[in-house]
């Protein structure tokens, strides 16, 4: 065999070997950026269930007088998937489970605290103008334990090398 068709030999090979390589490469790291973008997605929305049950406080002083079955009703569901977000990260994330645990404790404490509140305080008037609460329930405990959470999950999806946590 000569030199020239050696050549001939060895160049479709390595034409082939390259195109394999770039696709298992290119299949790896679209792989890598779906399992990142799904975790940095489930651990927004562990987040958006704290901010449910952290505005419930609101819902229930701008509730009718029919409104307590509904109410209630949603706050077991917020309570459902609080517990569902919580059995996911203890899965998936054991560190930033750790951080959502203080996060639930803290939206109990905090928020719990202005739903038992809001309870005993008579519903408003139906006029629209008089829906204003007055002012924000304060949420430092929330914040503060929000931020934690945030900063470990941020750290866990970065350390997979693509987009980062929301912030």
């Amino acid at each position: 065999m000569g030199w020239a068709q050696a050549t001939a030999l060895i160049v479709p090979v390595i034409t082939v070997v390259g195109a394999v390589t770039g696709v298992v490469v290119t299949y790896g790291l679209n792989q890598r950026a779906g399992r990142r973008e799904r975790q940095a997605r489930a651990f927004a929305e562990a987040l958006a269930v704290i901010e449910d049950y952290a505005n419930m406080p609101y819902r229930i002083r701008r509730r009718q007088l029919e409104a307590r079955h509904e109410i209630s009703v949603e706050l077991d569901k917020i309570q459902s998937r609080l517990a569902f977000q919580r059995a996911w990260l203890q899965i998936e994330a054991p560190e930033v489970a750790v951080a959502y645990d203080f996060l639930i404790r803290a939206a109990r404490s905090e928020a719990g605290e202005q739903m038992k509140k809001a309870w005993t305080q008579p519903p408003p008037p139906s006029l629209d103008e008089e829906m204003s609460l007055g002012g924000a329930y304060p949420r430092a405990e929330i914040d503060a334990a929000r931020s934690v959470c945030i900063t470990l999950g941020r750290r866990k999806v970065e350390r997979q090398g693509l987009p980062s946590f929301p912030r």
